[in-house]
């Protein structure tokens, strides 16, 4: 393994720390007492507190040091004075382990108790610390200029993604996206279990991938010698909870699909699915209204949430509009009654990329969502979808050609899908055989027969109405994030590129050397004074740390100044 020279530095100060009998990764349990939130909370002069975090940064003059610790729950300003922590003759804790022992990153236990700072800061007077945990890589050091900007904070959004663990410690901000996300989550629990619905679990290997149209993950079960598919859904297994005498069941389930990656789509990605007996979409609506109304003020304490340009409100009721009634608006044509070629010519004529495999549903989709979504910006029920689209719905009870489906809008974007679910078992077995002839023609998102769910279904399912909700891109609404990938803990992402080999020579070495002996950057004027390196090697190893980036030299107010990158 190739180490940087902070690396190498801080593994040099690990066996340091050791040999003084200091154990860097203790496992004894460290008792705490507060946080930095109950501090500032329930601040008392002199009170005595006993917490623990990560030491974030350090102001260290001579015998005295401030500091900054962060815990879970925030920051708080720490006073190290050495003659508190060493109150006899031996003075090493603070002159030896605390001021060059420690690096930022180190997580600590700290004794001590409270006062006010001069300038009306509330701070913790060390007593006493102890190391907890070694950080044996550097943090990335975000610096704040004279005038206000931010210089090598951790922004790239690759390196947050692949390295969460370090985006939510220097960017502590982040962390509330993923409060409001299990807000979001407790908040339907909440509003389904009040309603006196039941929560279930269902599988993810799955011999049949049922329940949507999509490209399923495919595995292989070696005792059973069968391929087996991670779920792209659950409908088909809470249907059959329904038929077996569950009022409401509902799941918060991973789903797996094989397709593209983009800012609202992840290939593994959470999805809640609700089915009530006896109820219909038309009831299914107004309950969906009810519940996101509900879920927006749980987790913003508002109906109304900003999400790019647009202020969105969840309050209810919401408009509804039927699909033909949108696409004739945004594009003037009328789908009722076209033939696929008509359709297809259609799709075509407007721009539209299509192709032989596709039927009549996608092709009505592809122009839908390409024409018309993205001009629905306020939450907004699409109903009453074409047959051809929705092979688990009821026929509509009075339109020909349609059935008794919704879709919820939200800024162009689908959140949530509901029926009146198809619950005839003859209708259902035909829906799928169109399904496998759309299969045979090349369609590889098109749905498998499931022979079990249709038993189910001839053993008697109630009417029912089921919604399924995209849990990823609701939290998006509700907390202004444009890619899926931001609220997601850990969004799938590339092989990381292997890191570059990289060969150091002694010049180059000499110039890490000073550069490790201050936190803050230098001038670049005086780190070549101190290495005493001719033009022509200072030229040369300056260049070789700077290119591969090990080395980051920035201009500040006219002062061109070195750093460790």
């Amino acid at each position: 393994m190739q180490l940087s020279e902070q690396e190498i530095i801080r593994r040099e100060k690990l066996n340091k720390l050791t040999e003084m009998g200091i154990n860097a990764f203790p496992a004894d349990e460290y008792t705490i007492t507060d946080t930095t939130e109950s501090i500032k909370q329930d601040f008392s002069e002199s009170k005595q507190v006993k917490i623990a975090g990560r030491l974030m940064s350090r102001r260290i003059q001579g015998k005295a040091s401030f500091a900054e610790l962060q815990d879970s729950k925030g920051k708080i300003q720490v006073y190290f004075n050495r003659d508190e922590i060493c109150p006899g003759e031996d003075k090493e804790l603070y002159n030896e382990v605390y001021k060059h022992l420690l690096d930022i990153g180190d997580i600590i236990g700290i004794e001590g108790e409270l006062f006010t700072t001069q300038v009306g800061e509330k701070t913790v007077l060390v007593k006493n610390f102890t190391l907890l945990t070694k950080a044996l890589r550097p943090l990335p050091q975000a610096k704040t200029d004279e005038n206000g900007v931010v210089h090598d904070g951790f922004t790239d959004p690759e390196l947050r993604y692949r390295q969460r663990y370090v985006d939510l410690t220097v960017n502590p901000q982040v962390k509330e996206i993923f409060v409001k996300r299990t807000k979001l989550f407790n908040a339907m629990r909440t509003f389904f279990n009040d309603a006196g619905y039941f929560e279930v679990e269902t599988p993810i290997l799955q011999s049949i991938p049922g329940g949507a149209a999509a490209k399923p993950f495919i595995t292989h079960h070696n005792a059973l010698d069968i391929p087996l598919y991670l779920r792209i859904a659950n409908e088909l297994y809470l249907k059959r909870l329904i038929v077996g005498g569950f009022d409401g069941v509902y799941e918060f389930s991973k789903n797996f699909r094989n397709e593209g990656m983009d800012r609202t789509h992840n290939p593994e990605f959470t999805a809640m699915e609700i089915y009530v007996a006896y109820k219909d979409y038309n009831w299914m609506m107004d309950f969906t209204e009810k519940l996101l109304e509900f879920c927006a003020i749980q987790v913003n304490g508002t109906t109304k949430a900003t999400f790019g340009e647009h202020e969105v409100d969840f309050k209810a009721p919401y408009p509804r509009v039927s699909m033909t009634e949108a696409i004739l608006k945004f594009t003037g044509f009328d789908i009722t009654g076209k033939t696929e070629q008509e359709l297809y010519d259609f799709a075509k004529s407007i721009g539209i990329e299509v192709n032989e495999t596709m039927g009549k549903g996608k092709l009505i989709d592809e122009i839908f969502g390409e024409k018309c979504e993205g001009n629905f910006i306020q939450p907004t029920f699409i109903t009453d979808y074409p047959i051809e689209m929705s092979p688990l719905t009821k026929k509509h009870r009075s339109k020909e050609g349609l059935t008794e489906r919704f879709e919820l809008m939200v800024c162009g974007k689908e959140i949530a899908n509901a029926y009146s679910e198809l619950n005839d078992p003859i209708d259902q077995r035909e829906r799928f055989e169109a399904q496998m002839a759309l299969s045979e023609r090349g369609d590889d998102e098109a749905m498998f027969i499931d022979q079990d769910f249709l038993r189910a279904l001839e053993y008697g399912m109630p009417p029912t109405s089921g919604l399924g909700i995209g849990m990823d891109r609701l939290i998006m609404f509700l907390t202004n994030n444009a890619s899926i990938q931001e609220v997601l803990f850990f969004p799938q992402m590339r092989p990381e590129k292997a890191v570059p080999q990289i060969e150091l020579g002694e010049d180059e070495k000499v110039i890490l050397e000073i550069l490790n002996s201050q936190e803050e950057p230098m001038a670049l004027a005086e780190v070549k004074e101190r290495s005493q390196l001719s033009g022509k090697k200072w030229d040369k190893a300056s260049k070789n740390l700077t290119k591969n980036n090990i080395v980051k030299v920035e201009k500040i107010d006219e002062n061109l100044l070195m750093k460790l990158a």
